[in-house]
């Protein structure tokens, strides 16, 4: 079949008069690689690989350059003189590009453009991370990016949430596929809800993203960019893993893709189920991890009318069933403390991309949409057996109605000289109600946002870039916040201007320089940290906006050194990256020491004493050749209050004082990770991967006073191993099998609170003890 395609290659060379330019597009180890791009350098001709790596380009004339991309290889191109009366045949072998240096982001600019060359600071994590650490769901393979830590906050329900650069997860805006859907309320367990499955890359952009992608991007953006139909592939896989050799975790996943012969026109399938059991780490009767089943399916496609439009959707559907606490057999109402929580989410979006006819302009429109609807309970009895505590764990069911709807379009403007203007505007609509009768609980929340950016990428000399952007938004807020008898409302109609100016200079082929500023705001109303609800004492605990919260401001700087080189197979990078952010009129959550007639606990966020964080990133790459690839990276910090700032407050009995601090709680000064693989052939490889939390301050609410105590917690180090082995049967069928661990040390928090009195917001560390895993995968692999 392969020598067949050759020699209809070289005829279709031999009538094309001569002006054509054929060959194959292979890796190094001879194989065929589908779909590659292969076009003329500053030129306008171009054209895709088959699937057996075959091309042809036609009328070329002159001195050429020819060049191949492919994501996740290394660039390549080669000079040619074109002679009218010969064919040219001319082949390309391409190596991988482990450290990602010339990989394609769309994060630092929302214009496709190569990562070395972005003038913001983007970090990726890829597939072959994801899988080298056996993540099932985002939340597990996030930890690895400089500056990012996942954690655990809640006992009860697992409530995640993504701490970058020091600040908590309200600060950071998660995109998925650039869109800004990932509402409040997904975003209290939505970290373990995306499987990884569905990933192609995540994108990250530290520090002032709100220029581009509007509030809630003080700390910067996560963007989760999903898998679109490359090639025609299909593949099933399952996962087993023991958490500390009594509870068991699940896994079943597929995919399958297809793609039309032409490329115009392409759809893929996923789909996933996990079914995990609870986990009680210190044999209370109470779970450390909740109960999970999780159902996910979706499909991305595309269509091309023209070579120079495209129509893209994107549809998904999660169902997750979550509960923690203790007996989990019994009806909710009939147990000591219950979280449970149902919850049906839909994700839709449609976009529609248009270049010029010399694609110097392109013009995107979009429009996305996520809506939930959850059933939950947060209740139960506490400990005790009165007839009020039956009263009211049977009135602590709840129900959430969640929706958000982007609309947007954007237009991007290439000129002669590299500049690149892009200006757009984007309809931001937010809705949540969250309602518990047996609380007299509400939170009913209406956003929305219109938004208006406009950047301009000066580009004077090959060494210099200056990004000079801003935002303006109109933000309007409507909410009303009550809980047991006390109701807040929001009514605020405001308007911020977020500009964002970055600077980058090429010292040399290998070393750039990027610094910057940006300001950033995020509106008061409840985040995803306020619409959790913990457990203090046997009751549950709410929080509240207090009255007059006024919006959080920020100012951002940056400055970094990054080192990127190819020396023949070796690949070097080396990050070392500066941050400073002032934080004005800072939302600070405070415990009140209140407790409402209904028995519930409050909190309070208020607008602290300003603050700032700053401190260092690092990360250093290394691939001597396609065997081996090293990566480590970490965090350096610190945060201060301008003043102290009360975390708890008391009404003086007993002699009690406020609790006060000078710096973030749970926000460890240093933190890290790390990532070995040993790939000897195509059929085996290992993987030793880790992160490492170093010691914080966490508070716990000691149940029987109720007052708050700060403790300082060890360090940790979250060490994994897998081994993998690959077998192709034929080149439509192949298997993975892999096994190994994680946590091997089992490094594990040992000072739970315990019993139906606890604090479960009292978690710090790893997210799961030493676990034992096996997984399979089969079928025509990507």
């Amino acid at each position: 079949m392969k020598s067949l395609t050759c020699l209809s290659l070289l005829f279709f060379s031999v009538i094309s008069f001569g002006q054509s330019i054929s060959g194959r597009v292979t890796t190094e180890k001879g194989n065929g690689i589908p779909y590659a791009f292969v076009y003329e350098k500053n030129g306008t001709i171009g054209t895709n690989t088959d699937e057996q790596g075959f091309y042809k380009l036609d009328n070329l004339k002159g001195n050429v350059i020819v060049e191949v991309s492919y994501q996740g290889y290394r660039k390549i191109n080669k000079s040619v003189f074109i002679n009218p009366e010969k064919n040219i045949i001319l082949n390309f072998t391409l190596y991988e590009d482990l450290l990602g240096l010339e990989e394609v982001v769309v994060t630092a600019t929302r214009n496709r453009v190569e990562k070395h060359k972005a003038p913001i600071v983007v970090s990726t994590i890829k597939p072959r991370l994801l899988q080298a650490t056996q993540s099932v769901s985002m939340a597990d393979g996030l930890n690895y990016a400089p500056g990012i830590r996942v954690e655990t906050n809640c006992q009860n329900c697992g409530f995640t949430q993504v701490r970058l650069n020091g600040l908590g997860g309200g600060y950071t805006q998660i995109l998925l596929d650039s869109k800004a859907i990932f509402t409040s309320l997904i975003g209290v367990y939505g970290l373990e809800q995306i499987p990884t499955n569905i990933i192609e890359r995540i994108e990250v952009v530290r520090s002032g993203g709100s220029a581009l992608y509007g509030s809630s991007a003080i700390a910067g953006t996560v963007n989760v960019i999903t898998k679109d139909p490359v090639i025609n592939t299909w593949e099933i896989g399952t996962n087993f893993a023991l958490i500390d050799g009594s509870s068991a975790d699940r896994t079943l996943t597929f995919n399958n893709s297809l793609v039309a012969d032409d490329l115009n026109s392409g759809i893929s399938f996923f789909g996933t189920y996990r079914n995990r059991d609870s986990y009680d780490a210190n044999n209370d009767g109470f779970t450390e991890l909740v109960e999970l089943r999780n159902t996910t399916v979706g499909a991305n496609a595309f269509l091309k009318p023209t070579e120079k439009s495209r129509f893209s959707l994107n549809l998904a559907s999660i169902q997750e069933y979550r509960r923690g606490g203790n007996a989990l057999n019994l009806a909710p109402q009939f147990t000591d403390i219950t979280e449970e929580l149902d919850h049906d989410t839909f994700i839709g979006g449609l976009d529609y991309e248009a270049f010029s006819k010399d694609d110097s302009s392109k013009i995107k429109v979009y429009t996305s949409v996520s809506n939930t609807n959850r059933d939950s309970y947060y209740g139960g009895l506490g400990g005790g057996r009165t007839r009020q505590d039956s009263i009211t764990a049977n009135n602590a069911f709840g129900t959430t109605k969640d929706l958000a709807w982007i609309n947007g379009v954007q237009f991007t403007k290439s000129f002669q000289n590299n500049d690149v203007l892009t200006v757009g505007s984007e309809y931001n609509h937010t809705s949540t109600r969250d309602e518990i009768l047996g609380y007299n609980r509400l939170i009913d929340q209406t956003v929305n946002s219109f938004g208006n950016y406009a950047q301009y990428e000066w580009k004077p000399s090959e060494k210099f870039t200056a990004l000079l952007g801003s935002r303006i938004d109109n933000v309007n807020v409507n909410g009303i916040y009550s809980v047991g008898g006390i109701e807040r409302n929001v009514d605020v109609n405001q308007t911020a201007i977020s500009p964002r100016l970055t600077l980058s200079y090429q010292f040399t082929n290998a070393l750039k320089f990027r610094g910057g500023y940006a300001r950033g705001f995020r509106a008061s109303q409840a985040f995803n940290e306020d619409l959790h609800i913990s457990s203090v004492g046997g009751e549950p605990q709410f929080v509240i906006l207090s009255e007059g919260l006024k919006s959080e401001f920020s100012n951002a700087y940056t400055g970094s050194l990054n080192y990127s080189k190819n020396i023949n197979l070796l690949q070097l990078d080396f990050l070392l990256e500066g941050f400073y952010t002032t934080l004005e009129n800072p939302f600070t959550l405070v415990s009140t020491g209140a407790v409402l007639q209904n028995g519930s606990i409050l909190e309070e966020v208020r607008n602290g004493s300003g603050a700032r964080v700053y401190g260092t990133n690092f990360e250093f790459g290394a691939s001597p050749n396609n065997k081996w690839q090293f990566q480590i990276g970490g965090t350096l910090q610190t945060t201060k209050y301008d003043k102290p700032q009360v975390i708890f407050e008391t009404d003086g009995t007993f002699g009690e004082q406020d609790i006060v601090v000078d710096e973030f709680v749970r926000t460890p000064d240093f933190y890290g990770y790390f990532n070995t693989s040993w790939i000897p052939n195509e059929r085996f490889n290992i993987d030793l991967t880790g992160t490492y939390t170093g010691s914080m301050i966490v508070p716990l609410v000691v149940s029987d006073t109720g007052f708050l105590q700060l403790n300082e917690v060890n360090s940790f180090l979250d060490l994994n191993l897998k081994l993998e082995s690959h077998f192709d049967f034929t080149e439509n069928f192949m298997a993975t099998l892999s096994l190994g661990a994680k946590n091997i040390f089992n490094s594990y928090q040992d000072d739970f609170d315990v019993g139906a009195t606890r604090d479960s917001d009292y978690v710090y560390g790893p997210g799961a003890p030493r676990t034992f895993f096996i997984g399979l995968k089969f079928g025509k692999l990507h």
